[in-house]
């Protein structure tokens, strides 16, 4: 099994900037793809980037430009930058990871992100 805890979400003022961790624990080897999604209230959970185990990247639209994923293998952690942050992009975010190919097979239990006017 594979247990992913998230740290760093905070309240910040539009335009402000942070940083999200993830640390991965147990049988990583299975995890070829590592990710953040999101959940604002009332809205479905939304994919905001992922790093597959080549480093190549993908990210949503609406966070292309802002947003940065990475990650540190020999601390089994994967971050998420965020600048130029929008009320927009509060929400809950969720660390995940799986295989190459499906759907997320592990979550974290989210960290909030609030960003004021």
């Amino acid at each position: 099994q594979v247990q992913l805890v998230e740290s760093g979400g905070d309240l910040v003022q539009a335009g402000g900037s942070l940083r999200l961790s993830c640390v991965a624990s147990g049988s990583t080897d299975s995890i070829n793809v590592m990710g953040w999604s999101r959940q604002a209230p009332g809205k479905q959970r939304e994919l905001v980037a992922l790093i597959r185990d080549d480093d190549s990247t993908a990210y949503a639209e609406s966070v292309k430009g802002r947003f940065t994923i990475s990650r540190d293998n020999a601390k089994n952690t994967v971050y998420l930058q965020m600048n130029s942050l929008k009320p927009e992009d509060t929400a809950v975010y969720y660390c995940n990871g799986g295989p190459r190919q499906g759907p997320p097979r592990y979550w974290g239990q989210g960290t909030q992100v609030t960003v004021s006017t």
